[in-house]
């Protein structure tokens, strides 16, 4: 009889480790608290209007190939992948960039904004390759459990290739002067939850990542992804119970034996919790067999939450691009709002995504899919409706004024979602909306265990562990936790 596996949460990481781990010939059972899968990656259907709730960027195209290679599958087996160009555009406060999906018209644009900064993007970019190729090849599928993890020769003769303890925003200041290339080249860690000052310049293979492998879109939208890894996953034999919230993980001497969902046990000979790992840590276990206390908890540096707001016009606009930076206020005065002195932010910078531009059949005929975030501080109260209609009345001004265009009296659907919708929908952390912030000392070996420390047979995978925030840090992180729970079984079957 195969052995049971019980995957609590079908986000991405959810649905990655449930897939490879029947694929090895568990019988897999995920539990999901929604209606649907995907965690923070639902979708939203109102009024003819179709939106990507959470991620709304597709970079790192291998890791997404790679996946689905594992199962023998490819990405177009599922869904149509288009590169976009411009792959964004940029407002800043007197001009208005668009950033080319062409390298050479990239290092064009460098030029003329910085005599010499074109050729000063190839050095940033060959450096910024060599640590795509050993980060994501070799750092990213450990499973953080051990320093001897790492002690691999071409790791440790690169150590310091890699820019691990210097940080973004110095290693940025060697190649470029102008602010808005800065801006534009610490823009990407904006995604790892930190200040450039706080990031290990490791991270610039996230421009790599950027400028070379390009910003995609998957028609239909993000929530194509979600699809084709539930299809894959219910191919390999994976069962998913919807509306199913998990109340607790049952624990007989020091091993997890199954979970309870509405009142309901399922047995399990391990358990795998894609859900938010401090609430699984300090909610679904009794304080004994909890692997960190609420000081641990309370000393990490968050990544941030978001303000959302989804929203349909009944029009088409003339002016956007698919994905728009508003760089066009203080950049450093919203980080510091956002990590050093948290609060609701005095003058916002925002995205916006609007999906229609690529691809009409997310809005009616004529009408246009708007997605606007703003980063906020994790863990802030006073998430009203008043303060989230404040907020969208000052960047719907802004974004007008930018483009050119009025919105306001064009809105057909509008619903906006922040801080305490993370807490009730994802039992989120802080309300956090991207997980643990990605500096030094929350990197590998230092983020929450993948493997419990106190319960044998509980597993932990998604954001908040190894290897951390972002699509495919979460299939990645599946994976790895699949192999370490196979790794695991393997020995113990040899002993018994």
């Amino acid at each position: 009889m195969a052995q049971q596996a019980i995957v609590i949460g079908s986000g991405f990481a959810g649905m990655s480790v449930a897939t490879f781990l029947a694929h090895a010939g568990w019988d897999v059972t995920v539990l999901e608290k929604h209606d649907q899968p995907g965690g923070r990656a639902r979708q939203l259907k109102a009024d003819g209007f179709t939106f990507d709730m959470g991620p709304s960027w597709y970079w790192m195209p291998d890791v997404f190939e790679h996946y689905f290679n594992q199962f023998g599958k490819k990405v177009s087996d599922y869904y149509e992948l288009k590169r976009l160009d411009p792959s964004y555009r940029i407002y800043y406060p007197n001009e208005i960039i668009d950033i080319p999906a062409d390298y050479d018209g990239m290092k064009a644009l460098f030029e003329t904004i910085e005599p010499g900064a074109g050729k000063r993007l190839d050095q940033f970019m060959d450096e910024a390759a060599y640590k795509y190729e050993v980060g994501i090849n070799k750092l990213v599928y450990k499973p953080g459990l051990s320093i001897t993890e790492f002690a691999d020769m071409e790791l440790v003769k690169g150590i310091f290739k890699l820019d691990v303890f210097a940080s973004m925003k110095t290693h940025v200041r060697k190649y470029f002067s102008d602010p808005r290339l800065r801006e534009l080249m610490e823009f990407p860690v904006l995604f790892l939850g930190a200040l450039p000052e706080k990031i290990p310049a490791l991270y610039s293979l996230m421009n790599y990542a950027d400028v070379k492998l390009g910003t995609w879109y998957p028609m239909g939208g993000m929530h194509e992804i979600v699809k084709a890894m539930h299809q894959l996953a219910e191919e390999k034999g994976v069962k998913f119970l919807f509306n199913h919230n998990v109340e607790s993980i049952s624990i007989a001497g020091e091993e997890a034996t199954g979970v309870v969902a509405n009142d309901t046990y399922f047995e399990a000979d391990v358990v795998i919790s894609g859900a938010d790992y401090h609430f699984t840590d300090t909610k679904l276990l009794h304080h004994h067999e909890q692997s960190y206390s609420e000081a641990y908890w309370e000393n990490r540096v968050m990544a941030p939450s978001c303000l959302l707001y989804y929203v349909g016009i009944n029009k088409r606009l003339t002016n956007v691009p698919h994905h728009s930076l508003f760089f066009d206020t203080d950049f450093e005065q919203h980080g510091k709002e956002i990590y050093d002195d948290p609060k609701w932010p005095s003058d916002p910078l925002f995205y916006v995504s609007a999906t229609t531009v690529t691809d009409p059949s997310g809005a009616p005929s004529g009408c246009e899919n708007l997605f606007f975030l703003i980063p906020v501080a994790s863990g802030l109260t006073g998430d009203t409706e008043e303060i989230r209609e404040q907020y969208f009345q000052q960047i719907i001004h802004r974004f007008e004024q930018r483009i050119g265009e009025p919105i306001l009296d064009s809105i057909v659907y509008k619903k906006s979602y922040s801080v305490s919708d993370f807490v009730s929908d994802y039992n989120a952390f802080r309300g956090n909306a991207y997980g643990l912030a990605n500096t030094l000392m929350q990197t590998a070996i230092l983020k929450p265990t993948c493997r419990s420390r106190k319960v044998a047979n509980l597993y932990y995978t998604g954001q908040l562990t190894v290897p951390g925030p972002g699509v495919p840090p979460s299939l990645i992180s599946g994976e790895v936790v699949a192999k370490l729970v196979n790794k695991q079984f393997a020995k113990k079957k040899q002993h018994s």
